[in-house]
């Protein structure tokens, strides 16, 4: 409390250093109303991201008004940084809930994962635990017998929710009893990691897992549990079966929506599937122009998306979602994805 109407938070990061993501979370709550400003800082050169999300019951949240919202601007080096953000706001004995986006914590998961496993062509296992020794769950759909085989990772990055929000949409429509849907299901089998940072999630990290590792780095060396965890279960899938995994997809958030994808010169399990994919979607939205960012091809694995591709000749996607991207359009795309990958991979 600065003073009676002055409130000033400061949000560090977990360890450094750290690619700017500053979450924050937290409930707020008066014995009497009252109108207050409270002040979102952060430790210097690092900038003010995510736009507020408000909720009265922690569940529903709704970005803050824009007209209560005050970001500071500066100019450095002829570059606008962010370093902090105002807002205004009406608080009372009744808790209401700011966060950075939509809080979604493993319980939220684990309710999602335990209404959609009760469908009978679904079943949820734990595949090996976190640093802090959290379940990593693992969902498998599908009545195949494994020769044919998708992947399925979000979370990497504890923030990154508007990813795992696609990710929600693209499995639901897998799961769904479209004709595709069922089809797809008789040959190829989907394995979902929906949430593979439980400790950075529930910890409310920026980036890492609790080692302080930035996961989506360590899919070379293999440091780290989480990423080991999912290693090995994919390695014992393709081995128990001789099957292939054809498809890969790792759901991210950033600035703006983003393909990041595979050189197309390299040659997978399905050559021409991932372009073809990112194609066919874009097709379905009126003045959409699909944001395609190839990596080189060196064959470092050092990324998930690197790994299953030059490990398993997955054909593979970074599936980036932009942080204020419309949850309409989130979902949307989510579920249009996942129509024309079936499709594609059923032709």
């Amino acid at each position: 409390m600065v003073n009676d109407t002055i409130i000033s938070t400061l949000s560090t990061p977990e360890n450094t250093p750290i690619n700017t993501s500053p979450w924050y979370a937290f409930k707020l709550w008066s014995e009497e109303e009252q109108k207050v400003t409270l002040s979102l800082t952060y430790p210097e050169n690092i900038n003010h991201r995510y736009h507020p999300k408000i909720s009265s019951d922690g569940i529903n949240f709704v970005e803050i008004d824009s007209s209560e919202l005050f970001i500071a601007k500066k100019t450095v080096e002829e570059k606008i940084k962010t370093p902090s953000a105002t807002i205004r706001l009406s608080i009372s004995p009744d808790t209401v809930w700011i966060s950075a986006q939509e809080l979604i914590t493993t319980s939220d998961n684990k309710q999602w994962t335990n209404e959609l496993s009760l469908k009978p062509f679904i079943t949820k296992s734990k595949a090996g635990e976190s640093r802090e020794g959290k379940p990593i769950e693992v969902l498998r759909i599908g009545e195949s017998d494994d020769k044919a085989m998708i992947f399925v990772l979000s979370r990497q990055h504890p923030p990154e929710v508007t990813g795992y929000l696609a990710m929600k949409a693209f499995i639901e429509t897998i799961s769904s009893n479209s004709e595709d849907a069922i089809a797809f299901r008789k040959k190829y089998n989907t394995y979902v990691f929906p949430l593979v940072n439980p400790d950075g999630v529930d910890n409310g990290h920026w980036r890492h897992n609790m080692g302080g590792i930035d996961l989506n780095r360590d899919w070379e060396d293999f440091n780290q549990p989480e990423t080991r965890v999912i290693r090995d279960f994919a390695n014992k899938k393709v081995k128990e079966n001789n099957g292939k995994i054809y498809f890969f997809v790792d759901f991210h958030s950033t600035w703006q929506d983003i393909y990041y994808t595979i050189d197309p010169e390299q040659k997978g399990n399905m050559p021409g599937l991932v372009p073809a994919l990112i194609s066919e979607t874009g097709k379905e939205f009126e003045n959409y122009n699909p944001n395609v960012k190839p990596s080189p091809g060196t064959g470092k694995r050092v990324t998930s998306t690197s790994y299953f591709f030059y490990e398993h000749g997955a054909e593979s996607l970074t599936y980036e979602i932009g942080d204020n991207t419309s949850r309409e359009f989130v979902k949307k795309k989510g579920e249009v994805t996942a129509e024309k990958l079936m499709k594609l991979l059923l032709e």
